[in-house]
């Protein structure tokens, strides 16, 4: 794939978020790609291509009145949409199609018309192997490789606390985000505990909304209203969607074969990232895509997050949006990370990152059975 050959000329979310009782799935999804091609100043005329995760692409393309040359309904959880963007990116670059719209909506609360969990998480060998054990649901599939991880490193569950803490930080400065008072180490601890190491306040929010991106070629982005994005390197990887099967509790192969490769193709360093998103449903993930994306050493994610590296004015901003932990979390969260990353490098972030001109968006699916990296950069970083 050439770097920088794809660029993002729309991005939108829903016109609202948190708990929207009004709207189904497909409704969620319609609103954030109406939004999104109003941004780019585009109609459904325009768009011949459509990737979605949930609903299939079909019926939304039926819905807005799109007739795509090129469909992805590629389903694996909250990575899905950085999978999106990396198949589009290889679909306009071989003519299949021009103009890609890729669309997230989701009932993570309301459940409203919602899909149910799909098969890869509690489906049939899970069934089998780690639901009779416990293990059938977010909480409790997380917690097998983290106790690991922290026993490995020498940490405790109170090393995970600042996570949590700085991105409600980050929220904080956000006017969209769910939650924004601030909280200490001490109320993450205090807080109700969901399932052990995991207090509620380690866990992620469940909400409504969406978000919708539109890609095309670089050399027609600057036709379009906004600053264009660039899509300067792409990756995935699996593991497998048993956690208990994974080759390390400690690390996620996935992370670090997508990240390997994304940093690879877009041929920068880590020391070029100005600004970085990491998907973090739960309080633990943000350390582990440190560490598999080779900003941090194994073991050392907690001390960098601690010493406020990743705070507001720390060196690499993370999550700045207040991610999944504070900001929203419908239940596939990969979207999000991207409009933010988006938002940065466009200027317009509530929470502006000085100068950003490279963004580092990660995202796990199914218990870490999937990871996708996508890295934006301006015009400034093509040159």
């Amino acid at each position: 794939m050439a770097r920088g050959s794809v660029a993002v000329v729309g991005a939108a979310e829903t016109s609202k978020m948190g708990q929207i009782t009004e709207m189904s799935e497909l409704q969620l999804q319609a609103d954030a790609a109406l939004n999104a091609m109003a941004d780019a100043g585009l109609t459904a005329a325009d768009i011949d291509g459509i990737a979605t995760a949930g609903k299939p692409p079909d019926a939304l393309a039926q819905y807005l009145g799109i007739t795509p040359s090129w469909l992805d309904g590629t389903l694996i959880g909250g990575s899905s949409f950085m999978l999106h963007v990396r198949h589009a990116l290889s679909a306009i670059e071989t003519g299949l199609c021009t103009t890609v719209l890729i669309v997230h909506g989701e009932s993570g609360r309301s459940r409203v018309e919602a899909e149910g969990f799909p098969e890869f998480i509690g489906g049939k060998l899970a069934g089998q192997f780690e639901v009779p054990y416990g293990a059938s649901l977010p909480p409790t599939m997380f917690t097998i490789p983290v106790l690991r991880y922290l026993a490995s490193h020498g940490l405790t569950p109170e090393d995970m606390a600042p996570v949590s803490v700085i991105q409600r930080e980050w929220a904080a400065l956000n006017p969209r985000a769910t939650f924004k008072d601030p909280i200490t180490v001490d109320d993450v601890m205090n807080a109700r505990m969901v399932a052990y190491p995991f207090t509620l306040l380690m866990c992620c929010l469940r909400t409504d909304g969406g978000g919708a991106l539109i890609l095309t070629a670089a050399d027609r982005a600057k036709d379009f209203p906004h600053l264009p994005v660039y899509v300067l390197g792409t990756g995935e990887s699996a593991e497998g969607p048993l956690v208990s099967q994974l080759e390390d509790f400690t690390s996620s192969k996935a992370s670090r074969l997508s990240g390997k490769r994304a940093f690879e193709e877009a041929g920068i360093s880590h020391a070029d990232v100005d600004h970085l998103m990491i998907y973090d449903a739960f309080a633990h993930v943000p350390l582990y895509g440190l560490e598999d994306l080779g900003f941090c050493q194994p073991g050392e994610a907690a001390e960098f997050i601690r010493n406020r590296h990743t705070a507001p004015g720390g060196r690499l901003p993370l999550n700045t949006n207040g991610g999944g932990l504070s900001y929203m979390h419908s239940g596939m969260y990969g979207m999000y990370a991207m409009q933010e990353s988006i938002r940065q490098l466009r200027g317009t972030a509530p929470a502006q990152v000085p100068n950003a001109n490279i963004s580092v968006a990660h995202g796990v699916g199914g218990m870490f059975s999937v990871a996708g990296t996508i890295i934006f950069g301006t015009e400034s970083a093509m040159q």
